[in-house]
Order: C-alpha cells, then sequence, then structure tokens
C-alpha cells in the first residue's frame, strides 16, 4: 500500500467529483479535496496549498475565494499569527445546503400539485398530477433523512469540538 500514491488518486477524485457536482474548476475541486485529506485537522495556510497544489498565488486565491463563496471552505486564525488556516466547511454545514436545495424543490412540487389539481383536464395531465405527487413523496423521504443525517453530524461535529 503506497500511501502517497492513495492520498493522491483520492485527491484527483474528489476534485472530477467535486467539479462535475459543483460545477467549478478543477483546481477548486482538488482544493477542497486537500483540504478534506490534509486540512481537517490543523487546517492549511495559504502558503502550504500552493505549495502543495503547484499552482499560482493567484490561482489559488481565485479558487479558495470561491470555496469561501460558496459555503465549502472555511478559516480560522490563531492569536499572534497573521496566517489564515483553511479547512473545509463543516460536514453538516454542506449537507445544509443540500437541504435548502430539497426544500426549494418542494416548494415546487406543492405549487404543481396545486396547479394541477385545479388545471387537469386530459389523461395525460392526470398522469403528469399523479407522477408530480409520487415525487413530491419522495422528495419528502429525502428531505427528512438529510434533517436526520444533519442532525447526526452536528452531534458528531459538536463532540469533537468539545473534546479538543
Amino acid at each position: 500500500m503506497n500511501i502517497e500514491k492513495d492520498r493522491a488518486e483520492i485527491i484527483e477524485l474528489f476534485g472530477v467529483h467535486f467539479a462535475q457536482l459543483y460545477n467549478i474548476p478543477p483546481l477548486a475541486s482538488r482544493i477542497l479535496g486537500t483540504l478534506i485529506i490534509d486540512g481537517c485537522k490543523t487546517g492549511l495556510t495559504f502558503e502550504s496549498l500552493v505549495e502543495k497544489m503547484g499552482a499560482s498565488k493567484s490561482s489559488i486565491s481565485t479558487n479558495l475565494n470561491l470555496l469561501l463563496k460558496m459555503d465549502k471552505v472555511t478559516y480560522f486564525t490563531i492569536a499572534g499569527d497573521r496566517k489564515k488556516y483553511f479547512k473545509p466547511a463543516d460536514l453538516s454545514e454542506r449537507l445544509a445546503n443540500y437541504h435548502k436545495l430539497i426544500d426549494s424543490e418542494m416548494d415546487i412540487m406543492d405549487r404543481m400539485v396545486n396547479y394541477r389539481e385545479a388545471t387537469a383536464s386530459c389523461p395525460e395531465e392526470i398522469c403528469n398530477l399523479e407522477n408530480v405527487k409520487a415525487y413530491r413523496t419522495h422528495v419528502i423521504e429525502v428531505g427528512k433523512l438529510f434533517t436526520k443525517t444533519i442532525n447526526e453530524f452536528k452531534t458528531i461535529e459538536s463532540n469533537n469540538k468539545n473534546n479538543k
């Protein structure tokens, strides 16, 4: 088992995954992957990211700012040290962003059901109504699962912060 090779492959997998999922540049995806792998304990400084990523300071800065704006990354400072230490956002926070999308989709489904119930005038529209109702049920279940999972992660994260 080659730990360094495995690390590099996992970061690259994260890079491809996050680039597709969030529609962000590959460097931003790799920065997030690097922070998940190497920065979850103590955080990584801007300088260490420049060194690890082998990219220019301006490229790292641009992509870090994007990740900060997207709430995928956070930073902290240490008294007496002027550096910022970057970490991936807590998993509960990252999942909460998905939950907002689910809530938004639920609102749309509710409005669609109300609209279709008021306007369905042919077999195709009645079929569409039944599909929308079934999908709404699915979205409700996904929302409940996300809420449960987010609460579990918040408990784990809180326990980890209390144990430091």
